[in-house]
């Protein structure tokens, strides 16, 4: 499972796991997948590897325990749940501002057992949670709107989108699976008919939203994709970092990082187009050195640079 897909897996059985401890008379699988926007195959899945998580020792009595009977779930939570916690001002404020992103999750349920817990705890730090400012990234409030309605109703959607690696815009319908965070950034899994396959989005990126007419099948299992996939045509370059640029390890897909000593490192990027590659060594300037790299990808930063200064010198760089 890549980094995004685990990331979704984990936000949705935090929202899940109390909503259905809370109803002892279980909850149906359909309808779970329904308010949870999960296929059945996926939520099993998810399960199966929740009744391995618990606390050391690690007794049946310390792991959560997930029933699946007569095609309902039921969950019994560990009794390391039922411990007070001591915590401190600031592991408090931590986990109310944890909890509350987690409410943002779909599905999640606004009055149950984990939204009063962290009203409680609101109270006991005298914090007022609606001014606690969750931020899940800089996506466009209508276009998640039109993205989840259109999930929920198996409808195809026409973007507008603009493509930061090739720096162009470009429109194209997309038949949308579902939608995730990770990493300060929403994203939406989809098929798109331009590209002809399985394509994940970046929401903040999408100029324009609007939902058809066309409605289609879901596949039965939601296509696990990450936010970006190297295959092994597309070009690498190698760049040698400044300290104060080792933030491109953290950012970007890296296949090899060798340590340089006073904090440089040597890194191999995968370049998913040239543009790409241009804005980040423009960015990134004397801080960085290409080692290697393709032909087509040679003097990729000083031509971007020349042609800046060449629009500054036009004029145009004060417009």
């Amino acid at each position: 499972m890549t980094r995004a897909g685990a990331t979704a897996s984990v936000e949705r059985m935090l929202c899940l796991l109390p909503y259905v401890a809370a109803r002892p008379e279980g909850v149906p699988i359909d309808d779970l997948c329904g308010r949870f926007d999960v296929p059945r195959a996926r939520l099993l899945a998810d399960l199966d590897i929740v009744q391995l998580v618990g606390v050391a020792p690690y007794t049946p009595d310390l792991l959560v325990e997930v029933v699946v009977e007569d095609d309902r779930v039921f969950v019994h939570l560990p009794l390391a749940f039922d411990r007070p916690l001591r915590l401190t001002p600031d592991e408090g404020l931590a986990l109310l501002a944890a909890g509350r992103s987690v409410l943002a999750v779909p599905g999640a349920d606004p009055d149950g057992p984990l939204a009063r817990a962290l009203a409680k705890l609101a109270a006991v730090l005298d914090v007022d949670p609606d001014r606690l400012d969750i931020d899940l990234g800089p996506a466009e409030a209508d276009n998640l709107a039109v993205l989840h309605d259109a999930i929920a109703g198996h409808r195809r959607v026409h973007l507008r989108y603009y493509g930061y690696g090739r720096d162009e815009s470009s429109e194209r319908d997309v038949d949308p699976h579902r939608l995730f965070h990770d990493q300060g950034h929403w994203y939406l899994a989809a098929h798109c008919h331009l590209a002809g396959g399985d394509r994940v989005f970046r929401v903040d990126r999408i100029e324009s939203a609007a939902a058809t007419d066309v409605t289609f099948v879901p596949p039965a299992e939601t296509p696990v994709l990450g936010a970006f996939r190297p295959t092994p045509d597309d070009p690498r370059v190698t760049l040698e970092l400044d300290p104060s640029v080792r933030w491109v390890l953290e950012q970007y897909p890296t296949e090899d990082v060798t340590e340089l000593g006073d904090g440089r490192a040597r890194v191999t990027l995968v370049v998913a187009a040239r543009p790409w590659l241009e804005r980040l060594l423009v960015r990134l300037g004397p801080r960085a050195v290409v080692v290697e790299a393709p032909t087509e990808l040679a003097g990729a930063g000083s031509a971007a640079a020349a042609r800046i200064l060449a629009r500054y010198a036009d004029g145009e760089g004060g417009r």
